[in-house]
């Protein structure tokens, strides 16, 4: 017998035990199973306010879970997904699935932690969604949650490099710093000034904000001015504190169920990344959402066209503009002009982020992922007061530097829509494996492909710090410390050289330029003569 299906091939539990457990499955002429996939519902959602809370995880998940299943009608559940990042170093707790299921009072069923960094809550209704999907449960509790405001800022900031590449964080490396040199990049490629994209990036903000002030579970419930955007301090040229999502606690909750009901999990896809900047191909963009999106679009058979609404992942201003690129609603380098030009405010033709986004809304980040569902669904049930009615939307959630995204479309089930074949997938981005990336020489030289100067910087570092992405004479990549942080602009050519545990870079001043192009003239005459000596003497 040949199992056509892969999952089934590989062994995967799920879905050998659909096979073993539901007769939903026929014979082709050539004896080969196929699997037909069952519809996902989501019967109940919840959502704790956002910002600091008092409570331990447990109960921050708790109060979530409670909420989801009270307006789910669902009595009992067959198993618990959890979404959650890094508990053990923000709470010091470990084995949070046993935790959280012992809060609930639900032990005796399965109970299992789902991480992919920032993405987690969003991989946690993937998980969910399989689960049902292949018949294996009929009813399952999705949660996601963090607890992270009683730390510190440094602290946190630590924590949350733990997803970045090692020997660039060793580099003095934050989030905030690789995001901001994604953002630098993208300026270069599509040749904005500095006012222009200061005004795109303001636009998002000042947009998620006013959005934030009409959502009662939003950290941030209070519009900023433009003013107030300039006044705030730099964390990462050229992002500002207003382009950075916050330090947040809280918790989200979907209750997903077989049994049919108003909204439909329609299309789930996820998509990786390479997860250092120096082994990747492409900067202004991320391969890992548009993989996604594509395997979303197609198992919702829709497109870009058919989503009424979405919330992206919004954990700086630029990825939100990058983010509606890659998902295909915008041409490359026309998502900030969108913005501009009011397309995804509420009442423009496609709302991004009418929750606040993780900017305003707050960004606990094992919940995000989940905490975009529920406002989909909440929005899609006309539970949020709005003059439109909104029939299909999209969630986007980045894990780490986009290293690990999800797309989840949901729809009404009470209506007609719109299908098509969908998008086809992306050629694969292949990235240079991290054991593949060549040293760079002692002495090398090379060129700033992307650079940032991070002012809140991570323990250890003192600000200001440039950092700055290398490219040496034979097309290496290398993230290296400037030993200034003046005259720093894409394609200035710099010196490398090696310290015990990162590089550094000096930019070339003119002289030194001057010089280094007099000694390769003089090594250029030196070997000449010699040459044309040795051609002379072959021919006598």
């Amino acid at each position: 017998m040949n199992i056509q299906d892969p999952a089934v091939a590989s062994g995967n539990v799920i879905a050998v035990a659909a096979l073993l457990t539901r007769p939903r499955l026929y014979f082709t002429a050539a004896n080969s199973i196929i699997i037909s996939m069952q519809s996902v519902f989501v019967a109940g959602v919840g959502m704790t306010k956002f910002g600091r809370d008092s409570r331990s995880l447990a109960e921050i998940c708790h109060a979530a879970a409670q909420q989801a299943l009270a307006t789910s009608g669902v009595q009992d559940v067959e198993a618990i997904y959890i979404g959650v990042m890094n508990p053990e170093e923000f709470t010091g707790d470990s084995n949070i699935a046993s935790h959280i299921a012992d809060a609930l009072g639900l032990t005796g069923i399965p109970a299992v932690r789902i991480e992919t960094a920032s993405s987690a809550g969003a991989a946690a209704i993937q998980a969910g969604f399989q689960a049902i999907a292949s018949g294996y449960y009929r009813r399952v509790l999705v949660l996601g949650g963090e607890k992270m405001t009683h730390l510190s800022t440094s602290a946190t900031t630590r924590v949350l490099a733990g997803v970045i590449d090692k020997e660039e964080r060793q580099c003095g490396a934050t989030m905030p710093a690789l995001a901001a040199m994604v953002t630098e990049k993208y300026r270069e490629k599509f040749r904005l000034s500095q006012s222009r994209l200061e005004n795109m990036l303001c636009s998002v903000a000042l947009k998620n904000h006013r959005n934030g002030s009409f959502n009662h579970l939003a950290q941030f419930q209070k519009t900023i001015t433009r003013e107030t955007y300039l006044a705030s301090k730099y964390v990462a040229t050229p992002l500002r504190l207003y382009d950075c999502s916050p330090i947040t606690d809280g918790a989200a909750a979907v209750v997903l169920t077989s049994d049919k009901s108003d909204v439909r999990l329609a299309g789930i896809g996820q998509g990786t990344g390479p997860l250092s900047l120096r082994g990747r191909e492409i900067f202004t963009s991320f391969p890992a959402t548009r993989a996604a999106a594509a395997r979303a679009y197609q198992m919702a058979e829709t497109s870009p066209q058919g989503i009424d609404f979405a919330e992206v992942h919004d954990a700086f201003t630029s990825f939100e503009i990058i983010t509606t690129e890659d998902l295909g609603f915008f041409a490359e380098g026309k998502g900030g002009d969108a913005v501009l030009e009011g397309e995804t405010a509420v009442d423009g033709r496609l709302p991004i982020n009418p929750s606040g986004g993780l900017k305003a809304r707050g960004h606990p980040v094992g919940a995000s992922g989940l905490a975009q569902v529920v406002e989909v669904v909440k929005r899609l049930r006309g539970q949020i007061d709005s003059k439109r009615e909104f029939k299909r939307g999209l969630t986007q959630s980045t894990g780490g530097l986009a290293s690990n995204n999800f797309v989840t479309i949901l729809e009404r089930t009470d209506g007609s829509l719109v299908r098509s074949p969908g998008l086809p997938q992306p050629a694969s981005s292949r990235a240079t494996p991290k054991n593949e990336i060549p040293l760079v020489p002692m002495g090398s030289e090379g060129v700033i492909e992307t650079f940032t100067i991070l002012y809140v910087t991570p323990d250890g570092f003192l600000p200001p710090l440039a950092l700055a992405l290398i490219r040496d004479r034979n097309g290496r990549l290398v993230l290296a410390q400037g030993e200034e942080s003046s005259h720093l602009k894409i394609g200035r050519e710099v010196y490398l050289k090696r310290t015990e545990d990162y590089y550094l870079f000096t930019i070339k001043g003119h002289l030194r330029k001057m010089q280094d192009s007099l000694k390769r003239l003089l090594r250029y005459a030196v070997r000449r003569p010699s040459k044309e000596a040795a051609a002379v003497d072959n021919k006598a």
